[in-house]
C-alpha cells in the first residue's frame, strides 16, 4: 500500500520503518541545527517527537532556520515546529516544551523515556548536562559542535569527541566530559577553521554573535539526523 514514506521504505525496508515508527527521539535545540534535524526525522517516519526550546523566532533567524518566516517572527519555536511537524506527518507523537534547558530545569524529562537524543543547544552547560543525563539512563545522544562562523558546509564529520579537532566548542567538551569520566560521546563538529566576523558595532568593535548562514547548520542538523535514522532503524 502507498503512503508518504514509502519512498523512504524502498531503501530502508519495512522492519527498519516499524522500528522508526516505534521510536521517540528528543530534539533538545530547534534553532539552525535541530530545526533541520526535526524536520528530518519527521519526514522519515519517527513515530515519537520531543522538542525543547524557549526562544522564539526572531528577525536574524531568517537567513538560516527552516522555521523561520517572516509570518512566524515573535512566535514560539516549538509551537511553529510543532505546527509544521504535524503537518508532515499527522499521526506523529508530539510533545513541545518552551523550556531553556538547564541543570537547573534537567530533572523535568525522564531521559529513559527516549530511544534516542539530539543535543542541538549552544550553552556549555546545557550540553554537559544533557550528556550526563543521557548517559545515566543509557540512552544514546549526538552532540552537535560549533556550526557558527563557518562557510564549509562539506567540513562537517560525525567522530567521537576524543577524534575531533579544530573545533573550539569540541575543545572545551573534551576537557569538561574528562573530568567528568565520559568515554565516548558521538557528535558532529566541523574541522573548518571559524571565520573571524566582521564587528556587529562598528564604533566600539565589539562581536556580539557567531556569523552564520544558510547552508551551514542545515547541513549539521541533517547529518545528525541522518547518523539517528540509521542508529534506530538498522
Amino acid at each position: 500500500m502507498t503512503d508518504q514514506f514509502s519512498r523512504t521504505e524502498l531503501i530502508f525496508g519495512e522492519e527498519a520503518m516499524k522500528k522508526l515508527a516505534n521510536a521517540r527521539v528528543a530534539v533538545f535545540g530547534v534553532g539552525g541545527v535541530g530545526g533541520y534535524a526535526v524536520e528530518a526525522l519527521a519526514r522519515s517516519g519517527v513515530g515519537a517527537l520531543d522538542i525543547i526550546d524557549n526562544d522564539t523566532v526572531a528577525l536574524t533567524n531568517l537567513n538560516r532556520q527552516i522555521i523561520a518566516l517572516h509570518s512566524t517572527l515573535g512566535e514560539y519555536k516549538v509551537d511553529v515546529a510543532a505546527k509544521r511537524v504535524l503537518d508532515i506527518n499527522p499521526d506523529i507523537k508530539l510533545k513541545a516544551y518552551k523550556t531553556f534547558f538547564t541543570p537547573e530545569t534537567a530533572d523535568e524529562f525522564d531521559f529513559s523515556e527516549y530511544d534516542y537524543v539530539i543535543d542541538a543547544i549552544d550553552t556549555v552547560t546545557g550540553k554537559i548536562e544533557l550528556v550526563m543525563k543521557a548517559k545515566a539512563a543509557n540512552t544514546p545522544i549526538i552532540c552537535s559542535m560549533g556550526a557558527g562562523n563557518k562557510l564549509d558546509p562539506t567540513a562537517f564529520e560525525v567522530a567521537d569527541i576524543y577524534k575531533t579537532s579544530v573545533c573550539p566548542l569540541a575543545r572545551v567538551m573534551r576537557y569538561e566530559l574528562k573530568k567528568r569520566g565520559v568515554k565516548h560521546l558521538k557528535c558532529v563538529y566541523s574541522k573548518e577553521q571559524p571565520i573571524t566576523p566582521l564587528p556587529t558595532d562598528e564604533a566600539s568593535g565589539k562581536r556580539q554573535t557567531p556569523g552564520s548562514c544558510a547552508f551551514v547548520p542545515s547541513v549539521a542538523g541533517l547529518i545528525i539526523a541522518g547518523e539517528v535514522i540509521k542508529d534506530l532503524a538498522f
